[in-house]
């Protein structure tokens, strides 16, 4: 760990102030060095009251701390200091036929990508931006419902930590309220010799702690905390991903449909440049939706996008 991380650390353990002179002497660092790891933490976005008198006290924010995370999880989590994207983290790992399940993160993107290749807002400080690289080796019909199993993992996760309740609008959404919280994105890599599916990379994007949105999205992005946050960053992606492993795919369908925005409503969405209007009946088990038409015929939507009438 660096030395900002091991302060973060010992500072986060403490609900009250932690000595200069008791951080020097854990880590065997001068009182300048441990000055200046203050310094570093602030500029990370952390909150920290200081006093000559009683050292320093953490009142809020977080680092990223992959090695903590790696060990939770089981599996190598790299932290990218700067990124373009932890998407393109992920591709490079398969130029580079690096160890797979591997999870990339970072404290913020540069170009950061939804879906269809569009621009998504990345805070400096206080999001979750991550990339999981996964090498299924398998036949279209045997892949499973990545982005479904993410996106039951997040909302679970935050249920079990916070006890706030969350909601899924299918496809890849997840909203607090009326406002979008986080995006799924999901690739994948077929071999043209053999035909499997050889790579996966799911791809988050979670406003964690942000305090305010550029103009334009303010009415419709959300945070799930907007100043003090009881759980850490760190806690919330070791919690996605456990859930995202160690849960039945079933019981990840179970909780995609009872947390679903959509389900028993009246939605619209585009097809041949016309807008049509259906009611939302069901998701099968690999994440497409069944809607109801006027005419009381079904139809699957197994991508693209829809709207909430209501809304």
């Amino acid at each position: 760990m660096k030395t900002s991380e091991k302060i973060y650390t010992l500072l986060a353990q403490n609900q009250d102030f932690v000595s200069g002179e008791l951080l020097a002497e854990k880590l065997d660092l001068s009182r300048t060095s441990i000055w200046k790891a203050i310094k570093t933490l602030e500029n990370q976005g952390l909150q920290i009251e200081k006093s000559k008198v009683k050292g320093y006290k953490l009142l809020g924010g977080d680092i990223l701390l992959a090695e903590s995370i790696s060990q939770e999880v089981g599996f190598p989590v790299t932290l990218m200091e700067t990124s373009y994207s932890t998407q393109q983290d992920a591709k490079d790992n398969i130029a580079q036929n690096g160890v797979t399940p591997q999870l990339f993160l970072a404290p913020s993107q540069t170009k950061a990508k939804g879906r269809m290749n569009r621009d998504f807002f990345a805070s400096e400080t206080g999001g979750i931006y991550m990339s999981l690289h996964l090498r299924p080796n398998v036949t279209y019909d045997h892949l499973l419902p990545y982005t479904l199993i993410a996106a039951s993992s997040i909302v679970k996760a935050i249920s079990r930590l916070t006890g706030i309740e969350t909601e899924i609008k299918w496809v890849n959404d997840i909203y607090l309220g009326q406002k979008k919280i986080a995006g799924i994105i999901t690739e994948a890599i077929t071999s043209v010799e053999t035909g499997l599916i050889t790579d996966v990379i799911i791809g988050i994007g979670l406003n964690f702690n942000i305090p305010e949105f550029p103009t334009e999205i303010s009415a419709k992005a959300g945070s799930l905390f907007q100043g003090h946050a009881p759980i850490s960053r760190n806690q919330l992606i070791t919690e996605i991903w456990k859930l995202f492993f160690e849960i039945p795919v079933k019981d990840h369908l179970k909780v995609y449909k009872e947390k679903s925005l959509v389900l028993g409503k009246q939605v619209t969405y585009i097809e041949n440049d016309k807008t049509i209007q259906a009611q939302a009946i069901d998701i099968t088990d690999q994440g497409h939706l069944i809607v109801k038409l006027a005419d009381k015929q079904e139809k699957i939507l197994s991508s693209g996008e829809i709207s909430l009438s209501s809304w």
